[in-house]
């Protein structure tokens, strides 16, 4: 279940945006070929059952470089879409791009959207968490995560307003993740998250969480030693990059461990 936008119609369109873009009818997969028009739809799809004006997706699709016949180019793209996205009957009926005084508007149904999809399940993981059943919460967190296909809308990063939107997506991604982990460790399963952390941390050096998890689960993982040395890597990094001490949380932490405080053991079941 993902909330209230599950469906059980499999044979209308789907668009996958967790990832290269993709657009889907049934099994089918429709290509969009062209550079131009999937930009255009990846913007309508980012502003989603959302009216977006013929201005601001000439603006966003050649920035300051708007060509003399840009409204009409944008036109041009439309029908080219709409014919791609027709289900049947009158294209301008069956197809979910619609005109709409001053622009156009892709009009969604529930499931329809990828990132729909997982910020319900990832808010369900939430509500999950908060009310500490956690192996639930852990299953719509990986369940969420097992959308993504891949760097979020990569080959289409040059457009800006596309770059910031996938920066954001990446950024709600990681946050599952953390989530994730956070409710595997009240879980007990921190032998399973060890390896994912240690790669996490490379991956992302300044993202002070998994610092703090990886610290944590190597520490009831009886490596207190290398707890330590996570957290020296930690301080070394911030330091080197930007000036910074280690906050406040990942602090305390360190000279809990050095304690042997009782407090960070696993809870118990």
């Amino acid at each position: 279940m993902t909330g209230d936008r599950v469906s059980t119609d499999i044979d209308r369109l789907r668009f996958d945006i967790l990832g290269p873009l993709r657009v889907r009818a049934g099994r089918e997969t429709i290509a969009v070929n062209a550079q131009k028009p999937q930009i255009l739809l990846t913007l309508l799809l980012i502003h989603s059952d959302q009216v977006v004006s013929i201005e601001q997706l000439t603006a966003q699709i050649w920035g300051d470089h708007v060509p003399r016949r840009a409204r009409a180019a944008v036109h041009v793209y439309v029908s080219q879409l709409r014919k791609l996205l027709t289900t049947g009957g009158d294209p301008e009926q069956a197809s979910p791009l619609q005109t709409c005084c001053p622009g156009y508007v892709l009009a969604t149904k529930p499931g329809d959207l990828d990132l729909h999809v997982f910020q319900d399940l990832t808010e369900q993981g939430r509500l999950h968490a908060q009310a500490r059943r956690h192996e639930e919460a852990v299953d719509c967190f990986d369940a969420a995560l097992r959308l993504w296909r891949g760097p979020a809308l990569n080959g289409l990063r040059d457009c800006a307003a596309i770059e910031a939107f996938a920066t954001w997506l990446e950024e709600i991604r990681l946050r599952c993740t953390e989530l994730s982990i956070e409710s595997s460790l009240h879980l007990g399963r921190h032998h399973d998250v060890i390896g994912t952390l240690y790669t996490l941390t490379v991956d992302h050096p300044l993202r002070e969480a998994f610092y703090r998890q990886l610290m944590l689960a190597l520490y009831r993982a009886e490596r207190r030693a290398d707890a330590l040395a996570a957290y020296r890597t930690a301080r070394e990094r911030l330091r080197q990059d930007l000036g910074l001490e280690p906050c406040h949380a990942l602090q305390d932490l360190h000279r809990s461990i050095l304690l042997g405080d009782d407090r960070l053991a696993v809870e118990a079941a």
